[in-house]
């Protein structure tokens, strides 16, 4: 059993209407990890089902709305409003999110993804002279928002599989947003570090009291705004957040803002469509791993990398004193690099571009996957020098687009008594998003953060005359690193685990690294989640501060590649089910999670 703390309300209280539940919700007596460090964590195991957050307090509300009888759907739904409130610098209502979900025999995929308003076009990102703006210009800025999707994808998900009532799922959420909830170490941190949110009148007020110091750790804060934005919501459906009052808020504060206003319109909110895709699966030896098809880059790209290992013969053992080995490490790296060009040529929102030969397979293809993986040298790092290949024929040659930094995230693992299973992954791209808070008109103090998705498309439309397939369109949902996964035995079908990751384009990089150890490696959950990082996004390589021997640094370093110390902050969420059908989850020790279940 992974409960720790006491039981906080009737389990009965889901099943009736939120004004007639008649219970009574205190907040859980926890408070979030202390701080954004490395903190290392037991692992959780539990019989029946599990639970994994970012953050305690939002582990807790999908934990209860479980106890109660809930489904992984029902749960996913009260987690992410909570996170909207405890962890609003990395998801929440004002930004978009993919879920996959099993229900026992198939496997869908849920997009709530962003789109771009109606009014912009591939110049949104350029300045007077036709060049790129600065990345922190454009994102802080009315222009970066797009029309969010969570809400929308949350209930269309509830609608086809929900048991429990959707009112009462947002009870945990509204409870902790009127009576407070203390301040974390991280949330002090991110606040402290940024200089952009305090341009926004709203979100100083509230953030930093009206002051350039941002609130205490341990500081209670209310937001009576968000509790009675989600109040309504839950009372009145999420068509609130596309049309009436909250809405033409949204779209006042966006096309107002004081330094570069954005162009969206409540047209843009009331059109905005979930859309259920086909998932992609792709067997990879024992396992068949499921992950987001495009606008997600995600699936393809990891399992291009696991696809070009398969093929690599082993340098040496791939984990020397607790941590992946210098050779291993080498091969991982040139690979992500393959892939990676592949991303930034090939993939886009399939409502716009078309596959390599009209199908996204085509990328994993084990005959390209070999060609590509024959690229990777033993004794050498091609550095900046990896090109995309070319796995199938195009209606349209696309340029390969410059590389420009990607943020932000929370992911959500969950798996019910009855076998069902989310791997969500929710996101309002940078910390704090646009830097626009607004408060749904109630005049209240607080309120929810707007994304700066629209970033995530290519700043450039075009590179020598070639366009860019993840440029700037109306109506175009922006490529995203977001990489939720479920995993199965391949011959069997039976469920095996859920996991995911913030981390922007390094997303792609923990989830790999992670399945391998998972499969390869005879690691638990949370002991893959303990192993450092490494990654590269273009020439450097990035490895986590502190957490590798020399030899391996210099290991890297003879290979030829740029090895840089930095802090590499993923936020891994893994729930795998065991030989004995119990569960086992990890919560990575980089950030506040926790997991829980029965």
């Amino acid at each position: 059993m992974l409960r720790h703390w006491k039981k906080r309300w009737p389990l009965g209280f889901l099943l009736l209407p939120l004004s007639a539940a008649g219970f009574s919700y205190e907040t859980p007596a926890i408070s979030p990890e202390t701080e954004s460090g490395f903190e290392e964590k037991p692992g959780w195991k539990a019989e029946k089902f599990a639970v994994a957050a970012a953050n305690p307090l939002a582990t807790d509300a999908g934990y209860q709305v479980l106890k109660a009888g809930g489904n992984a759907i029902d749960a996913a739904v009260a987690v992410q409003m909570v996170l909207a409130l405890v962890e609003p610098q990395s998801s929440g209502i004002g930004g978009g999110s993919f879920l996959l979900h099993f229900d026992g025999a198939t496997v869908q995929a849920f997009d709530g993804r962003e789109t771009a308003p109606a009014a912009v076009d591939e110049g949104l990102f350029l300045d007077g002279e036709g060049e790129p703006l600065a990345f922190m210009e454009a994102v802080a800025s009315g222009r970066s928002v797009g029309v969010p999707g969570t809400l929308k994808m949350l209930e269309k998900a509830h609608n086809k599989h929900g048991a429990l009532a959707w009112d009462a799922l947002f009870t945990p959420a509204i409870t902790l947003a009127e009576e407070g909830v203390k301040v974390s170490p991280r949330l002090h941190q991110s606040l402290a570090s940024d200089e952009a949110l305090r341009n926004d009148s709203l979100a100083k007020a509230f953030y930093y009291q009206g002051k350039d110091t941002p609130v205490a750790i341990g500081e209670v804060l209310k937001n009576p705004a968000l509790a009675e934005i989600l109040r309504q919501i839950a009372q009145h459906g999420i068509h609130v957040l596309h049309e009436g009052a909250i809405a033409e808020d949204l779209v006042q504060r966006v096309n107002t803002h004081h330094d570069r206003p954005g162009e969206i319109s409540l047209g843009d909110l009331a059109e905005y469509e979930a859309l259920i895709r086909e998932p992609l699966c792709t067997p990879w030896r024992q396992w068949k791993v499921c992950g987001f098809p495009p606008p997600s880059s995600g699936h393809l790209t990891v399992m291009q990398m696991l696809g070009m290992l398969d093929h690599q013969a082993m340098l040496e053992a791939p984990l020397d004193s607790g941590a992946p080995s210098g050779g291993w490490l080498h091969q991982f790296l040139e690979v992500s690099r393959l892939a990676f060009a592949d991303r930034n040529r090939y993939i886009a929102d399939p409502g716009f571009i078309g596959a390599p030969d009209g199908d996204w397979n085509t990328l994993l293809a084990p005959a390209y996957l070999a060609k590509r993986a024959a690229l990777v040298s033993s004794d050498k790092s091609m550095g900046s020098g990896a090109k995309p290949g070319n796995p199938g024929e195009l209606n349209v040659s696309w340029a390969v687009a410059p590389s420009q930094p990607e943020y932000g995230t929370s992911h959500i693992s969950i798996v019910d008594a009855d076998g069902r299973a989310v791997a969500m992954t929710s996101s309002i791209e940078q910390a704090f998003g646009s830097r626009i808070l607004a408060d749904g008109g109630t005049g209240l103090a607080g309120g929810y953060l707007l994304n700066n998705q629209l970033t995530d498309f290519s700043f450039v439309p075009e590179v020598e005359g070639k366009p860019v397939a993840n440029r700037v369109e109306a109506g175009k949902r922006p490529r995203s690193s977001m990489s939720p996964t479920l995993i199965f035995e391949r011959e069997s079908g039976e469920f095996v685990g859920s996991l995911g990751s913030p981390g922007g384009a390094a997303i792609i990089h923990y989830t790999a690294r992670t399945l391998v150890a998972l499969r390869d490696w005879d690691l638990n959950a949370q002991e893959a989640l303990n192993l450092p990082h490494a990654i590269t996004l273009g020439d450097s390589v990035f490895v986590e501060a502190d957490r590798f021997p020399e030899e391996t640094l210099d290991a890297l370093e003879e290979y030829g590649h740029q090895v840089t110390q930095r802090e590499l902050t993923s936020g891994l969420q893994v729930i795998m089910r065991q030989d004995d059908a119990t569960l086992f989850g990890g919560a990575d020790p980089r950030r506040e999670g926790v997991v829980m279940g029965d």
